[in-house]
């Protein structure tokens, strides 16, 4: 066996279908000096157990994009490289025992043919004859998807790493990383052991594709992966004769999954509560291992099997299998470049979908990495989304017994987590607690989303129809319209970035004007160089060399991490201070009457017009003021330090009695803001979409200078917009929308709903979407019929390019 080499371009640490699809698409975009280490065996971790169900349909536009590609990678794989992978389209079935589950799999199929995806709603007699042992008595509904299919996991790695080697990479088994090396700031090497000897590969890349190992390979160079291994179980039976073809069945209502292969029957199971595994860490000789058999965890499962398809009842079972699975805390995997580390990229944490998932994960990373961003918009899966916190092993175990079954259990919006909460709590927390609130949670903090009136149940009601707080949300959302409400958004990532040269910087990453006097407030993105949005924020100037950064909560590290990988040899430092300050949001008509009472500051239209702040005395504490608003009406976010948040919101709630002052919730601030057609990060606008196209170039200054994305923005400037952001009512006032709901124009498929709320105010369901307008004028666009699709039923939609509520902006400047 050849040794190990002293220098390659890049090292991947791990052999299994992510690792060997990284490595063969690294080679085909051209790349030599691939080396990838594997401490035991090609498959040996968690590839080789793997069912090999592979779908296209994902929960987003991009998901599905990166699954069809796997699909079609697997499919032309053996004839590049003559290893059988064993893929074939057999189709896909999903039934629904419930009318939940009928509406999510109908909405699905609506999502997918926006996507582009060959996809069938069927009768529960269809779905018999497609699957003849199948018992459809309870069925309420079905999906087939005629191009799903099934692949051999281990061979379907050996023919992505047999392509690999053909194009130049080396592989080597038995080689175990002991450590990575960085020198200032980013990778530098590993050292590794084969065969007793130990070396040091100098290299300019790593990519952790450890698997359930990556956590502690992040651990190593100080990078979080939270990911924590589950015990999977499934089942094969003897040889059924007679059995026949058939597709992927997928009956999630009964937390299983059926597999036909060579006349067996493979029985998964994805069950609600599951077994954490390898708190203690994963023994060293693992490889290719089974854990325990517990058939008594695995027989509920089982018995509706029986009870689903009666032929399971006479068939032996010649196979229990129980194997070990990592899984994520928010059930998606991890791509992207570690900001922590540079040049440390992850693969990994594929929540037992990794087979379906590496074809395309692995392309778009060995893009990502050739090119120096993502292909397309991959925040869904970023690692930059991770908060720290969450590689904590406590964390990790409690929320891992949870993520396991969330995978078939109903996609219902609005859905929170139950396990592995309250980590990050705001000082008011308890105050809104006693008052009824109903915690959802986002990168980790509790955040108050609506408030229970006395004796009503404070919990969430699911449904994908009007859920339990629904009226809730109508008062919170009516008394910011016509009253006064007050938010609590401790949540927000707040960054403080100064120096001497921290307006440069500033003005060279943001498309805004950032050179302002100190006291204003300015709304901008930051944009890549294609002009996509990679950030969405405000930034206040605090003096000639400080400016205060707010960006959404669940985006923190994100902006961390760009701010920081664009900082050249500058006098600049960046810190996040988030925890230092609450932030509580006064916002309505009447806000100014509440806030004077409490404060004795000038709050005029002449000292604190809206875009400026002010340091305030409020109650007997101390806070800034600044005159913004996510929600479209008069109002102020009150930045106050923590030691003193209680007391400043003990005031406000005290002064606001006589205006019936109400406190809103999240999912209030969300139906506001979609009314006033305010963008969403990570919806509405992602770094795939440019800022004009998202209508947000009166945010862009072109005549300041130079900036990242200038070019892009003054070439679309030239060229025309491709799409237009529209935002859209539906005119019958009982559909709901959320999110990615497919658009039709004069009876065509178009796109896609970004975002959607209810707009208490306006009457309907509200949605954002992108129309492709390629040479269109505006008239154009709102002169044809859209409509949306939910479910499979059509409802007409109006249509605005300004915002339906209060489209000249009055109402924040009264």
């Amino acid at each position: 066996m050849a040794a190990l080499p002293t220098k390659a371009r890049v090292v991947i640490i791990g052999g299994g279908v992510s690792g060997c699809s990284v490595a063969y698409h690294l080679a085909k975009l051209g790349w030599t000096d691939i080396v990838l280490l594997e401490r035991k065996q090609l498959t040996s971790g968690t590839t080789w157990h793997a069912a090999g169900l592979i779908g296209q349909l994902r929960a987003t536009a991009n998901m599905t994009r990166l699954a069809k590609y796997t699909a079609d990678l697997y499919s032309r794989l053996e004839e590049e490289t003559g290893v059988a992978t064993g893929m074939r389209q057999c189709g896909s079935i999903s039934i629904a025992l419930t009318e939940d589950r009928k509406e999510e799999l109908y909405r699905g199929a609506s999502m997918a043919r926006a996507y582009g995806v060959d996809v069938e709603e069927i009768s529960p007699s269809e779905a018999k004859n497609r699957y003849p042992h199948l018992e459809v008595s309870d069925v309420k509904g079905a999906v087939f998807i005629p191009k799903d299919g099934q692949g051999d996991p281990a061979n379907i790695t050996l023919a992505l790493a047999k392509g690999a080697r053909q194009l130049g990479a080396k592989i080597f088994e038995q080689a175990k990383v002991t450590a990575i090396h960085q020198r200032e700031g980013r990778v530098s090497g590993v050292t590794a052991v084969m065969n007793g000897e130990t070396t040091t590969i100098e290299c300019e890349h790593v990519v952790n594709c450890a698997g359930m190992w990556a956590r502690e390979v992040g651990a190593s160079v100080g990078v979080p992966v939270p990911l924590h291994a589950c015990e999977h179980f499934y089942i094969v039976t003897e040889a059924i004769p007679e059995l026949g073809r058939l597709p992927v069945l997928r009956v999630p209502d009964e937390c299983a999954y059926y597999k036909e292969d060579a006349g067996k029957i493979l029985l998964g199971a994805f069950e609600p509560v599951a077994k954490p595994w390898g708190m203690n860490g994963i023994p060293e000789d693992f490889c290719f291992d089974q854990l325990p058999e517990d058939f008594d965890h695995f027989e509920p499962i089982l018995e509706k099997a029986v009870k689903r398809m009666p032929l399971l009842a006479d068939a032996g079972i010649h196979t229990f299998f129980n194997g070990p699975e990592s899984f994520t805390p928010d059930d998606r995997y991890y791509l992207g470049e570690a900001p922590q580390l540079k040049n440390f990229w992850v693969a990994c944490g594929f929540n037992s979908i990794g087979i379906q998932s590496s074809g395309g994960s692995g392309m778009a990373l060995a893009q990502w990495m050739q090119d120096g961003e993502p292909p397309f918009d991959l925040w869904d899966v970023d690692i930059r989304r991770v908060q720290p916190f969450q590689a904590n092993r406590s964390y990790l175990y409690q929320r891992s017994t949870e993520t396991l079954g969330l995978l078939y259990a109903d996609h219902f919006p609005y859905r929170q987590p139950v396990t592995a909460r309250g980590v990050r709590r705001s000082p008011i927390h308890e105050h809104l607690k006693a008052r009824g609130a109903v915690f959802g949670e986002t990168a980790g903090w509790e955040r108050a989303n609506w408030f229970a009136r006395e004796g009503q149940e404070r919990e969430y009601r699911y449904s994908w129809k009007r859920q339990n707080w629904f009226d809730n949300n109508r008062e919170e959302h009516l008394a910011v319209r016509n009253n006064v409400g007050l938010f609590d958004m401790t949540s927000f990532g707040k960054i403080r970035v100064e120096g001497r040269d921290a307006l440069a910087f500033l003005q060279r990453l943001c498309a805004n004007d950032i050179d302002v006097a100190p006291g204003r407030i300015t709304y901008t993105q930051m944009l890549n160089e294609r002009g996509g949005i990679e950030s969405d924020l405000t930034i206040s100037r605090l003096s000639e060399t400080a400016f205060f950064l707010v960006v959404p909560g669940a985006t923190l590290q994100r902006d961390l991490a760009w701010l920081r990988k664009h900082l050249r040899d500058e006098f600049v430092v960046i810190t996040d201070v988030t925890a230092a300050e609450s932030v509580l949001c006064l916002m309505g008509p009447r806000a100014r009457e509440v806030i004077r009472k409490v404060s004795p500051n000038d709050f005029s239209n002449e000292n604190n017009p809206f875009g400026t702040f002010q340091t305030i005395e409020i109650g007997m504490g101390l806070a800034r003021a600044h005159r913004v608003t996510y929600v479209g009406e008069l109002g102020w976010e009150l930045y106050v330090s923590t030691d003193q948040t209680a007391h400043v919101f003990e005031a406000l709630e005290e002064a606001g009695r006589e205006y019936d002052l109400k406190l809103c919730g999240l999912h209030t601030l969300d139906s506001c803001r979609i009314e006033k057609a305010f963008r969403h990060f990570g919806h509405d606008i992602t770094d795939e979409d440019h800022v004009l196209e998202a209508g947000l170039g009166f945010a862009v200054k072109t005549g300041k200078g130079d900036f990242i994305g200038r070019d892009a923005v003054l070439k679309k400037k030239e060229e025309g917009l491709s799409r237009r952001m529209v935002q859209f009512r539906l005119t019958d006032p009982q559909p709901l929308l959320f999110h990615n709901e497919a658009l039709l124009r004069d009876g065509k498929i178009v796109g896609n709903v970004t975002s959607g709320n209810y707009g208490h105010h306006l009457g309907g369901a509200i949605g954002m979407a992108y129309v492709p307008s390629k040479g269109e004028s505006e008239a154009d666009i709102l002169g044809s019929s859209y409509e949306v699709e939910i479910a499979g039923q059509r409802f007409k939609a109006e249509a605005s390019l300004k915002p339906m509520y209060d489209p000249k902006a009055e109402r924040v400047r009264m």
